[in-house]
């Protein structure tokens, strides 16, 4: 089990509730019924993860427009780094592909899983 604030226990909670509409498709039409467990919204150091698979040693991050800001580029490239140093590979997946290319996603984050679940 990865190490987490506490504090970001709540927020977690929150965000399962408020769901993003991609967030809820990914979780409900792949990863919720997906052979190998993920967890949602998952306190991992001082963040909240999109997606987490400890088998697999990966978090899964859905980014919509406003992660294109230099502002938000920044936060999680330091958040990439830090996570990748605990021995976690972060999959960006940008909102758009999911809308156009679901089945495509789903093929790529599995081929990611079984890949890092060869490498560990």
């Amino acid at each position: 089990m990865k190490e987490y604030n506490k504090n970001n226990t709540k927020k977690a909670q929150y965000l399962r509730k408020n769901a993003t509409p991609w967030e809820r498709k990914l979780w409900y039409e792949f990863l919720k019924d997906y052979p190998i467990r993920f967890q949602r919204q998952k306190p991992i150091d001082n963040f909240v993860a999109d997606f987490y698979c400890a088998k697999a040693g990966i978090v899964l991050e859905l980014d919509g427009g406003e992660h294109f800001s230099s502002q938000t580029l920044q936060y999680d490239q330091m958040r990439t780094e830090i996570l990748q140093k605990k021995g976690v590979k972060v999959v960006r997946i940008c909102n758009n592909e999911i809308d156009k290319n679901f089945e495509g996603v789903c093929e790529y984050i599995d081929d990611i899983v079984k890949q890092n679940l060869k490498s560990r």
